[in-house]
């Protein structure tokens, strides 16, 4: 019996080692074409936004932790706000916005805004990067790091770009323009181009949103320890601690999860292009953990490592390569080989790759791909460990450093896997000698679905406008063919809409706007502080005194001074001095009349006083109500004399006295 528990002990995940084999025996093309390294994540979402994956025709409600890539199409609806991220710069919508990703890959980012505004925060830009927003009547490149605001109007027929900071150029109607810090450019029309150069306008509310959101990201505790080019990086700051450990050094812990919780254990997978199975994770944090780096367990629970991703002080800069998933399947990539589950159901299963572990994708790609992944995403694996485990022959001395750990296998049916289903509510419970032995059942690999919808996604609640059907687009970079623009239904290779801007001069300045349409507030840069400011707000408004029948009292009334809590009336109400035995001052201290400022109401509603020269009384008088005439306020539009002696200016400094 002893015997056969140790043979069952060696051949324990052996399944993984024969799935290996098989997917590392698929036709390696020779400079075959590799997936970008990066893509964008849709990492905040606030009122209705939608989204229509590449190669559907369906719109969805949006998931912050589907990653986007080229071909994906977003619309924020009319209460909607979304945020983005490719690497460190972030990209926000507004409302009623609808964007296409033209092209996403290691050197370009080529998005068309349809309609709508949005602001682009260019944190680094590389000197082989490029970034291009394509509007109906313009391209608009970034040329430096920088904040940039993009507004295309509903009709499609204005764009208007504003420069915060940095530097741009726009291509369009066989002319190229310079926008520089503190200019806003509003081009009308395609050919020719016409153009109107004027200030940046001050900050509105969606500005001050976006900046809100920079000082989140500008604070995040975790940009300590990991580059900002990983995406997600600041959603660790709520959900989770930073500690070190002895063996991998810096590494997160999450805290808020469930006893037994394991990665890659909540969430559905989706077949995403050209990478095919990806990880898509339910956690509001399940972005950054899932796609670089590794888990390992140690001291007693899960700790995530993110590798050579993370801040090193004087190293050079490394740009995290995204991965799917870096698990193991059983199965190997997906499903070059399948398990039996029992009573005839096929399904597959996968654990988490720890930190000394290699990944090699299912998917075809070059030698330098796989190296460079690895090593971006890990510590402690060089080049030789990749090279033997993408070259080997010998699978039988591979060991996996989560092959045993407690609860990391996961396992499902086959079609809640490939439908996209919640693998917590469709998971399997293994057995171990199945785990040990697994049947094999299938052995071709796994065509993509018809459907490219999970079965967890929603009917989207908002849809662009059917004008954009037909919303032309400018481009200076050539964009992928395969791309399906927002609201149309033909790909570009075969669309009329597409226009590639003919070849402009060099970029010339636009002429210096008018001083006169500078506006008070404005400022070549950001503001200094993302202070939320109503358009008009209330307290600034200028005080307008009430008529002066609602001030004069009644007739035929005595006119009866109230005690002198009311000394400072509320707004709105008249001015009635107190009675002189209560101005007395307190004992021991000189009484000092109040000046006729104590007739101003509250802070930012300043109060006209009344002309009479009896309104202020002197000192060591006793005090004697103006009459009612007095207290009627002169005409709203009229500035009053100050009372004489004293400077209007040195009024307003006299502060009121305190009362006992």
């Amino acid at each position: 019996m002893k015997g056969t528990n140790s043979a069952q002990r060696k051949v324990s995940y052996a399944f993984v080692l024969l799935a290996a084999a098989l997917l590392l025996a698929l036709p390696r093309q020779a400079g075959a074409q590799d997936p970008p390294g990066r893509v964008a994540r849709l990492n905040f979402v606030q009122g209705s936004v939608s989204m229509q994956p590449a190669g559907t025709q369906d719109w969805l409600e949006a998931n912050p932790n589907r990653p986007l890539t080229t071909g994906d199409n977003l619309w924020s609806g009319d209460d909607g706000r979304g945020e983005l991220h490719v690497g460190s710069t972030s990209m926000r919508l507004s409302n009623d916005t609808g964007i296409s990703f033209l092209n996403l890959t290691d050197q370009a980012v080529q998005i068309q805004l349809a309609q709508g505004t949005m602001n682009i925060h260019l944190r680094q830009l590389g000197d082989s990067d490029a970034y291009e927003v394509d509007t109906p009547n313009l391209a608009f490149s970034l040329l430096r790091a920088g904040e940039y605001r993009i507004n295309v109007d509903p009709n499609g027929n204005t764009t208007a770009i504003t420069v915060m900071s940095g530097s741009g150029e726009v291509t369009g109607g066989g002319s190229a323009y310079q926008l520089d810090p503190g200019q806003q450019g509003i081009f009308s029309g395609t050919s020719p181009l016409s153009f109107d150069n004027e200030y940046a306008p001050a900050p509105d509310d969606f500005d001050n949103w976006c900046l809100a959101r920079d000082s989140r990201e500008d604070q995040s505790p975790s940009a300590r320890y990991l580059s900002r080019e990983v995406i997600g990086y600041d959603d660790l700051d709520a959900y989770g601690v930073w500690r070190t450990d002895p063996v991998y050094g810096p590494v997160w812990a999450p805290s808020r999860v469930a006893f037994g919780w394991a990665p890659y254990h909540q969430g559905h997978w989706a077949y995403i292009a050209p990478w095919g199975w990806t990880w898509v994770d339910d956690m509001p944090w399940g972005f950054a953990p899932f796609h670089y780096g590794r888990w390992a367990y140690a001291g007693g629970g899960w700790v995530w490592v993110p590798g050579s991703v993370a801040v090193a002080v004087g190293q050079p800069y490394v740009r995290p390569i995204y991965a799917p998933a870096l698990v193991a399947f059983v199965g190997g990539g997906g499903f070059s080989v399948s398990i039996g589950l029992g009573g005839g159901i096929a399904g597959v299963a996968w654990f988490p790759l720890g930190p000394r572990d290699v990944w090699v994708p299912a998917y075809h790609c070059s030698p330098a791909y796989v190296q460079n992944l690895n090593i971006s995403n890990s510590t402690v694996i060089n080049r030789t460990q990749i090279t033997n485990v993408y070259n080997v022959t010998n699978v039988t001395n591979i060991t996996y450093m989560n092959q045993n750990a407690p609860g990391a296998v996961m396992a499902v049916p086959k079609e809640a896997f490939t439908s996209g289903r919640s693998v917590a509510a469709a998971a399997v419970k293994v057995a171990p000698q199945q785990i040990q032995h697994p049947q094999v059942v299938e052995r071709a690999a796994a065509a993509p679905p018809k459907n490219l919808a999970p079965a967890a996604a929603v009917s989207a609640s908002t849809r662009p406008p059917a004008a954009l059907a037909n919303r032309a687009i400018v481009t200076k970079m050539k964009p992928s063919p395969q791309v399906v623009p927002i609201g149309q239904k033909t790909m570009i290779a075969r669309s009329n809409l597409v226009k590639t801007a003919p070849p402009a001069p060099p970029a010339r300045k636009l002429p210096p706007p008018n001083p006169a349409n500078r506006p008070a507030a404005a400022a070549p840069g950001r503001p200094a502080a993302p202070v939320v400011r109503p358009a008009t707000p209330p307290a600034n408004r200028p005080f307008t005194p009430p008529p002066s029948k609602a001030v004069t009292p009644p007739a035929n009334k005595p006119f009866t001074p109230p005690p002198s809590k009311a000394a400072t009336p509320p707004p709105n109400r008249p001015f009635t001095p107190p009675p002189s035995k209560e101005a007395t001052p307190q004992t021991n201290r000189p009484f000092t009349p109040p000046p006729s400022k104590a007739a101003t109401p509250p802070a930012n509603k300043p109060f006209t006083p009344p002309p009479s020269k009896e309104a202020t009384p002197q000192t060591n008088r006793p005090f004697t109500p103006p009459p009612s005439k007095a207290a009627t306020p002169p005409p709203s539009k009229k500035t009053e004399a100050p009372p004489p002696g004293k400077p209007a200016k040195e009024q307003k400094k006299t502060k009121e006295p305190e009362h006992p």
